[in-house]
C-alpha cells in the first residue's frame, strides 16, 4: 500500500464526513417541513428530492457539469462571488454528493417525524414549549433510529458513489479521485490486488454501517416495547 493509497482513502472519508454532516444540517428541517406540512406543490418537492435514487448517476452527472460549467449562470455565479470554479474540483464534487444523497438522509427523517404520535408535540404545546424547544427536546430524541439510519446510508451511499463524482469531478488524483473511482482505474489496469483491497476497505464499512442500522433499530424497538 502506497502513498496514494491511504491518500485516495482520506479523501474518500474526507468526501464523506463532509458531505454527510452538510446534509445532516440541510434535512433536519426539510424533513420536518415535508412531514408537518400541507401545502400546494408538496409532492413536487418530495419527487424532486428522490430523482436522484431513480435517476442514473452518469444523467445527473452530466447535468450537473453543465450546470457547474463556467459558461453556465451558476459556474459563472461561484467564480464572481465565491472565486471557486466546481467542475473537476473537490468543492464541485462536495455540492454533487449532497445533491444525491438528499433522498438517503431526508426520507429516513421525515418517515421517523410522521411515526411519532402527535401527542408529543401537543403535550409540549400545551406546556408552553416553543416549536424550537419542541423540535430538540422532544422529537429529535425520539427519532434517533431513523436519525442514524439516515446518517448510516448516506455515508454509505458517498463513499460508493462512482457516476456523479466522476463526471462532475473526473479522475484527479488528490483532488477528485475517490476509492471507487481508484477501483475503476486499478481493474482497468489489470492490477486487481490493489482494486480487491479497496473493495474489501468499502465492503467492510458499509457491512459495519448497516450492521449498525439493524441493531439500533432492534434494540429501539426492544426498548419501546
Amino acid at each position: 500500500m502506497d502513498l496514494d493509497f491511504f491518500n485516495t482513502l482520506i479523501l474518500t472519508a474526507k468526501l464523506a464526513i463532509i458531505t454527510t454532516l452538510l446534509l445532516l444540517i440541510i434535512s433536519l428541517p426539510v424533513a420536518y417541513q415535508l412531514a408537518y406540512s400541507h401545502f400546494k406543490g408538496k409532492a413536487f418537492i418530495e419527487a424532486l428530492i428522490c430523482m436522484p435514487m431513480v435517476l442514473p448517476p452518469t444523467v445527473m452527472g452530466y447535468y450537473l457539469l453543465v450546470a457547474f460549467s463556467p459558461h453556465n449562470a451558476l459556474g459563472i455565479f461561484f467564480e464572481k462571488y465565491f472565486n471557486t470554479r466546481l467542475a473537476f474540483t473537490f468543492k464541485g464534487i462536495v455540492v454533487a454528493s449532497v445533491i444525491a444523497g438528499l433522498p438517503f438522509m431526508i426520507q429516513p427523517l421525515q418517515n421517523g417525524f410522521t411515526s411519532l404520535p402527535n401527542s408529543f408535540r401537543e403535550a409540549s404545546y400545551t406546556m408552553g414549549k416553543s416549536k424550537w424547544v419542541t423540535f430538540w427536546r422532544v422529537l429529535i430524541p425520539n427519532i434517533k433510529p431513523s436519525l442514524i439510519t439516515g446518517i448510516a446510508l448516506t455515508f454509505a451511499h458517498c463513499i460508493g458513489e462512482f457516476g456523479i463524482v466522476l463526471m462532475v469531478g473526473g479522475n484527479v488524483p488528490g483532488q477528485t479521485r475517490i476509492a471507487s473511482i481508484a477501483i475503476y482505474d486499478q481493474v482497468q489496469a489489470l492490477n486487481y490486488e490493489v482494486a480487491n483491497q479497496y473493495s474489501i476497505i468499502l465492503f467492510i464499512i458499509s457491512f459495519i454501517l448497516l450492521t449498525l442500522i439493524y441493531s439500533i433499530n432492534k434494540s429501539f424497538r426492544i426498548n419501546t416495547l
